[in-house]
């Protein structure tokens, strides 16, 4: 398959071209399922999403086992996101933190995932160590000027014009909306392809939106999985609300934690793995997933004797 992230990346700025978030009306949101490796990533793929979204919290998970409380570095999400990117023929979007250090460092931030194929990161406005947003607590960001210079040095480190920089500050929950808007705009004009303003999913959470989304010229990200009243809307409706981009992170590592504890418990129970079957990929299925034909008729086409 083509892999090339010049491509990809020019293909995910094409599908944004138009859902910039004041006229998502008209255009449905690109739907962007959650992430952590390169087997999830081809099953969103085969499923027919235009675009997947790698997960911090689901990398911490999968890499060390650990909650997303700032423990994986650049080095090591870059490189997981290298062989997750070369698998599928799809965009791919990167959780990159706080672009892991300061100005200098974002700019290898950047260098780093365009090289790994990655067609776009998010750069947040949390105070290292950060921790995921959806854990109990508000977040002590960045000021203001501090916040809006790593999107400005993210976006002036490109080297592929089309990798999107997408500006996502926490600051609603501690500082509030307004500030979080503010914040918002200014990363629009520092340079940001989309915003993404995090939130949880109080009362009111969709007319917040709406405000962001009428606040600025770029799509709009949001976290479908932050709950509230985001997690019934229908996914065509999205672009209703000002969504430009939605991620689902949590998606596949929740259903894929909550199948794996029941398929041990049913074979801790049974001592069989009989009663799970009915739920559980045949050899054919699995096989098919990874592509296994594919492989075996690039072998057939150069017999070895």
């Amino acid at each position: 398959m083509s892999t090339n992230p010049l491509n990809k990346a020019a293909r995910l700025r094409a599908q944004l071209a138009a859902r910039i978030a004041q006229a998502g009306r008209g255009q449905p949101a690109l739907i962007a399922p959650g992430i952590y490796d390169g087997y999830g990533a081809r099953l969103v793929a085969q499923a027919g999403f235009e675009a997947a979204y790698v997960t911090g919290n689901g990398v911490s998970a999968c890499l060390l086992g650990r909650p997303d409380v700032g423990l994986v570095d650049l080095s090591m999400i870059a490189a997981h996101a290298r062989n997750v990117a070369a698998c599928i023929d799809i965009p791919l979007i990167c959780d990159a933190d706080t672009g892991y250090g300061g100005l200098v460092n974002v700019r290898r931030t950047v260098a780093e995932f365009e090289a790994a194929g990655v067609c776009g990161i998010h750069i947040e406005d949390q105070i290292s160590p950060k921790r995921c947003a959806q854990l109990p607590g508000a977040r002590t960001v960045l000021p203001f000027a501090a916040a809006v210079a790593k999107i400005e040095a993210a976006a002036e480190a490109k080297s592929d014009a089309h990798f999107l920089v997408i500006g996502r500050t926490d600051s609603a929950a501690s500082l509030g909306l307004d500030e979080a808007i503010r914040r918002a705009q200014a990363f629009e004009r520092a340079g940001a392809g989309a915003v993404f303003v995090e939130l949880k999913g109080h009362e009111g959470i969709l007319d917040d939106i709406r405000r962001v989304a009428d606040a600025i010229r770029i799509p709009c990200m949001v976290n479908i999985d932050a709950g509230g009243a985001l997690t019934d809307l229908q996914s065509h409706d999205l672009h209703q609300h000002g969504i430009g981009i939605a991620i689902y992170p949590g998606l596949i590592r929740s259903s894929v934690g909550f199948a794996m504890r029941e398929a041990l418990a049913t074979l801790q129970r049974d001592g069989s793995t009989q009663a799970a079957r009915a739920r559980m990929f045949s050899s054919a299925e699995y096989n098919g997933a990874l592509g296994l034909a594919e492989v075996e008729a690039w072998e057939q086409r150069f017999p070895e004797g």
